[in-house]
């Protein structure tokens, strides 16, 4: 899930995927410790998802303002200095 897709949410839904990954993250243990576990890089993911999410809970609750970042443009080209002779 994309940081721009997790800031159009509201709170109720951000609170309601935090509680769905906890829960998915709780049951990647049980299935790794029992060998039972498909993809092994998931529960990264979903820690890094519920870390993303509870990040944006919190600057909501602080107030802070994130929603309209700034586009990343390239720095534009400095010309080259020509040597003296």
């Amino acid at each position: 899930m994309n940081i721009v897709d997790v800031r159009t949410k509201s709170e109720d839904e951000l609170k309601q995927l935090v509680n769905d990954l906890t829960k998915e993250a709780f049951n990647l243990r049980f299935q790794k410790s029992s060998g039972q576990v498909e993809n092994l890089s998931r529960g990264k993911i979903v820690r890094k998802e519920v870390a993303r999410i509870k990040t944006v809970l919190r600057e909501r609750t602080l107030g802070l303002n994130f929603a309209a970042a700034p586009s990343k443009k390239p720095a534009a080209k400095k010309p080259a200095k020509k040597k003296a002779s």
